[in-house]
Formats: C-alpha cells, sequence, structure tokens
C-alpha cells in the first residue's frame, strides 16, 4: 500500500516575479527516476508560472494599485496645503496660518493611517489568496503525485533541501495540471 505524503507549503508569496523565482535543477525538466517515490515541488515557481497564481497575483497588485493612488492623492492635497502655507503664510494673519498649518498636521496623520490601513488591507488580501491558492493547488500535487507513484512530495523552498537530482522535480508537472484544472473551472457550464 503507497501512503501519499505531501508536506505542507507554507510561504507562498503571490506577488512573486517569474525572475525571482528559486528554481533549483530547472534548467530542463529531467524525467523522474524509474522508481522513485519521492520529488519535489517549488511552489513560488507555481505560483508565478500558474495561470492561477499569475490571476491572483494580478488581483493583489490591482489592490496594491488602487490603495497607491489613493494615497498619491492624499500627498498631492497635503503638498498644496504646504504649499499655500509656504508661499502665504507670511501674509496670512495668525489664526488663518494656524488653522492651515492643524490642516496639514491633519492631512499628515491621515495619510499615516491610510498608509497602515492600505498594508494591512493588502496583506490580508495577499494571506486569504494564499490559503485559497494552497487549497486549490494541494489536490493537484496529490493527483500528480498519484499519477507518478510518490509517496512524498517536499516543497523545496520549505525543505531544507540542498541538492537533488533535476529528475524529482515535478513542478512543471503541476503547474500543467493546475491550469487543466484551473482552465476547465473557469469554463462556463451550459
Amino acid at each position: 500500500m503507497r501512503v501519499l505524503c505531501v508536506v505542507a507549503v507554507s510561504a507562498l508569496a503571490l506577488s512573486v516575479v517569474p525572475s525571482q523565482v528559486l528554481a533549483r535543477g530547472q534548467e530542463a525538466q529531467a524525467t523522474l527516476p524509474d522508481g522513485a517515490t519521492v520529488a519535489w515541488v517549488n511552489v513560488p515557481r507555481i505560483a508565478a508560472e500558474s495561470a492561477r497564481g499569475e490571476e491572483l497575483a494580478a488581483q493583489v497588485q490591482a489592490l496594491n494599485e488602487e490603495k497607491l493612488a489613493d494615497l498619491n492623492k492624499m500627498n498631492e492635497a497635503l503638498q498644496e496645503s504646504q504649499r499655500k502655507l509656504q508661499q502665504g503664510g507670511t501674509v496670512m494673519n495668525n489664526s488663518a496660518r494656524a488653522q492651515l498649518e492643524r490642516e496639514i498636521g491633519r492631512m499628515q496623520i491621515d495619510i499615516q493611517r491610510a498608509s497602515e490601513d492600505a498594508q494591512v488591507e493588502v496583506q490580508s488580501l495577499q494571506e486569504e489568496l494564499q490559503v485559497e491558492f494552497e487549497s486549490d493547488l494541494l489536490p493537484i500535487i496529490a493527483e500528480v503525485s498519484t499519477e507518478k507513484g510518490l509517496q512524498l512530495v517536499l516543497s523545496i523552498t520549505d525543505s531544507g533541501v540542498v541538492w537533488t537530482v533535476p529528475g524529482l522535480d515535478i513542478t512543471a508537472d503541476v503547474i500543467a495540471q493546475f491550469d487543466v484544472v484551473h482552465a476547465a473551472a473557469a469554463q462556463p457550464q451550459p
């Protein structure tokens, strides 16, 4: 009886760029050696190269860009107020100058809070999508592993492996199957 064990994937960065992905043994997808019961996958590479990973990364990027645009608008308003204070500060009465200084201080605090809130919101989305990605990925890894008769699949980035035969890398097979399943799920049902 074969036992399938998939080591949990713990660190998935949905904002990974393909050129940043560590891909040990990725030179060319070598064939799994005969009788191999252990293999490995590169989860960040799957996140970067699979259609599902790219889709989720795009969601994070879109939210990040939206928050950045909001912060830029707030910064522009702050700079305009600071410009008014610099240009007219000497001709303003004390009350008007004090009011503008309070407004600038309030804007600075609002920008700081908005920045912190944006970071939390983007991080929360990343964490949510990571859980979703992993729950979609693990059955695919199990399926590919079963097809190949594997008993153990490691996440190369989490396992501490420092060297391996390139043929034990089933990452490309997992990406291909993940894309097939994702494409099928995206098709409208009749």
